[in-house]
């Protein structure tokens, strides 16, 4: 997919003041204000529901009405009194597929709030990228609530799944949480490849499981519901359950898949990111031991930032008039001039 050549932002000249990042995923909204040109003194908030997703993708209305509470607060916060911030760089899950709604309405409806400076909208894949590695070529796989990895040779970008809870997103949290929960469904039907220990677990956090499947479809955050049950996955697992102990490995060998997809060359930097990791060495392991067997020429470096981190720092390339990784229009997009703050109704 080759880079569009065209300025990244709405303007290439220095700017001081502040830069805003911007993480949107399925388990919720996180903002991060810092002084341009000084990613790692940012300051975060985070929001207490993920933006909803509509017949027109991922809801601009909704993110805008998460967000600028967010910005308020950061900016009572940060620089109380002062001046919107230079440069903005939002990442949000599903943005490369979903992000039509986004592309279309926040250029306009940020600059009504004053942020009339360089945006950037990009996949999560990419903010994390840049939150792991910078601007170097390589491969991360962000394991979160979904999974995508994402490689660059910093001429084209190359990724793999991230096609969301339902069609993909294959070892990532929702995932995990869902194949968990079908061996806790295999015990209590009495099938075969069922889970007593996932049964209990799953009847603690969510109660009787009969109920479960009218609480979980109507609800827009079903993905993060899902995700939730991967501790319990994972905790099983580590209590010497063996199709808990199967589901980590199962997770692990999808991410390698992906990495294997996205890597240049095979060989190369490799950056792991995302909440999942928390799950420890139950899944780092197995992930360590999948990329060594089938990917010798791999060298895995531990990721300097989460997915909010690579937003700010590319916000703050935004406001120093420098980009590094490739503009393609759909997983990283920068509109090549600002709209006036009249011309987008909010």
């Amino acid at each position: 997919m080759p880079p569009v050549n065209t300025p990244p932002a709405y303007g290439t000249s220095a700017r001081a003041g502040t830069v805003l990042g911007v993480d949107s995923g399925g388990s919720g909204l996180r903002a991060a204000l810092a002084p341009a040109g000084a990613p790692g003194e940012a300051v975060a908030v985070t929001g207490s529901q993920p933006v909803r997703t509509s017949s027109r993708g991922i809801d601009a209305g909704h993110f805008l009405e998460l967000l600028l509470p967010l910005v308020r607060e950061l900016q009572e916060r940060v620089a109380p009194g002062g001046e919107p911030p230079v440069a903005v760089a939002v990442g949000a899950a599903g943005m490369a597929t979903l992000g039509d709604d986004l592309r279309a309405t926040l250029p306009g409806a940020l600059a009504a709030q004053g942020m009339t400076g360089p945006l950037a909208l990009a996949a999560d894949a990419v903010t994390a990228y840049t939150g792991a590695l910078g601007v170097r070529p390589g491969a991360v796989v962000a394991v979160g609530t979904g999974m995508i990895a994402l490689g660059t040779d910093l001429r084209d970008w190359r990724r793999a799944d991230g096609w969301g809870h339902l069609l993909g997103d294959s070892g990532g949290g929702a995932w995990l949480g869902r194949a968990g929960l079908e061996a806790a469904y295999r015990a209590f039907d009495g099938r075969a490849g069922g889970s007593k220990a996932l049964l209990a677990a799953a009847e603690e956090r969510f109660g009787p499981l009969p109920g479960l499947p009218a609480q979980l479809y109507p609800r827009p955050d079903r993905a993060a519901v899902l995700a939730s049950f991967a501790p319990d996955v994972a905790r099983c697992a580590g209590e010497g359950d063996p199709t808990a102990a199967a589901l980590l490995t199962g997770a692990a060998s999808h991410v390698v898949d992906a990495v294997e997809a996205v890597l240049p060359g095979r060989e190369g930097e490799v950056a792991c990111t995302g909440g999942l990791l928390r799950l420890g060495t139950s899944l780092t392991e197995p992930v360590g031991e999948e990329l060594a067997r089938r990917l010798p020429g791999a060298r895995v470096v531990p990721a300097a930032g989460d997915p909010l981190h690579g937003a700010v720092v590319l916000a703050s390339a935004l406001a120093s008039g420098t980009q590094g990784v490739p503009v393609d229009g759909r997983l990283l997009w920068c509109p090549t001039s600002a709209p006036g703050p009249g011309e987008v109704e909010i």
